[in-house]
């Protein structure tokens, strides 16, 4: 099947997945060497989905992420120095080295937060909707979640307020087919979680979301309807992680999924079925796709070396910035855009 998309395009795309693959990569490595302290989650397989998604969004629309979130804000523009400077600690974070994996934010390209709680950045997601119906704006907000967080309380009433106020907000299901170790085939009985939409008064729509390509055309076209005042709609992509629920999983000895079964979507790998793409169709060629390789690893080099070199938030500060009348003056110096 012959694609047509600019090389311009082909090479952004491209860097954004294998950008968001080899930080992911890297965070694993940190963690396990003890210089990103606790636990996170991996994103490693599920490239496809952020990249597709983010590629149609402009940069005044915004993005409500999940525990599971690094690809998320690499894709829409978060700076991967600062992100690695939260992770570890440091004071430059993107939250003052306070918040680590699960609550990165960055308003100024568009990024809401993550939430260590499931389902949680959903209703923060639909009143972002809400003040941009209330002040007439045409930007619109994507509020990520999984297959686990489809079955929470919350993201139900989100769901419903949305359709009723007819709210300018994407739901996009990233179906891992596992929450934790649970799989999405026991906790629903539908074989299509975004079926729901319709008893919301709204639609749906279940892809690939290994394939970007088929991610960054329906998102395009989705976003493009919403922005007309057409309402909410759930997208749901079915992916799939590679590594464990989060970096402690091979510790804890967590046996749940079969070897066939991974290896059966390792067959789909999103990074390398693109770049094949790209050579097969001759839209570049190897040596242009392994120059971004070796720049893609400089680049993120030269972010650990950023972290590693940054200093530790002092003790008195502990308590600034965690009320909100400590947000008056903000961009403070982990804000950074």
């Amino acid at each position: 099947m012959k694609f047509k998309i600019s090389k311009k395009f082909a090479i952004e795309t491209y860097k954004k997945l294998k950008l968001c693959r080899r930080f992911e990569e890297k965070v694993i490595e940190l963690v396990n060497s003890n210089e990103i302290y606790g636990t996170t989650h991996e994103y490693v397989g599920e490239e496809a989905v952020a990249v597709g998604i983010c590629s149609a969004l402009e940069l005044q629309d915004f993005i409500m992420s999940t525990h599971r979130g690094h690809g998320h804000m690499i894709s829409k523009g978060a700076d991967i120095k600062f992100m690695f400077a939260e992770l570890m600690g440091r004071a430059n974070g993107y939250n003052c080295g306070k918040g680590g994996s699960m609550h990165i934010a960055e308003p100024a390209v568009g990024i809401l937060g993550a939430n260590g709680i499931v389902g949680a950045g959903m209703p923060i997601a639909v009143g972002a909707a809400l003040a941009l119906k209330i002040d007439n704006k045409k930007n619109i907000v994507v509020s990520f979640y999984g297959d686990g967080a489809a079955n929470q309380g919350v993201v139900h009433e989100s769901m419903n307020l949305a359709a009723i106020l007819k709210l300018p907000v994407l739901f996009v299901c990233e179906n891992n087919m596992y929450a934790v170790s649970t799989p999405a085939s026991y906790s629903s009985k539908l074989k299509n979680l975004s079926e729901r939409a319709g008893a919301y008064g709204f639609e749906g729509l279940s892809i690939d979301g290994m394939d970007v390509l088929e991610v960054y055309n329906t998102a395009k076209a989705l976003i493009k309807k919403i922005r007309s005042e057409s309402g909410p709609f759930i997208l749901e992509c079915k992916t799939y992680r590679y590594s464990g629920h989060f970096t402690a999983e091979p510790v804890l000895g967590l046996n749940y999924r079969s070897d066939e079964e991974i290896n059966l979507y390792k067959a789909k790998d999103p990074v390398i079925s693109f770049k094949n793409i790209l050579i097969n169709q001759k839209i570049c060629s190897a040596e242009e796709l392994d120059k971004i390789d070796i720049i893609i690893e400089n680049e993120l080099q030269d972010a650990v070396d950023f972290a590693r070199n940054s200093k530790f938030p002092e003790p008195g500060d502990a308590l600034k910035d965690m009320y909100s009348t400590d947000y008056e003056g903000i961009p403070q110096k982990g804000w950074k855009s």
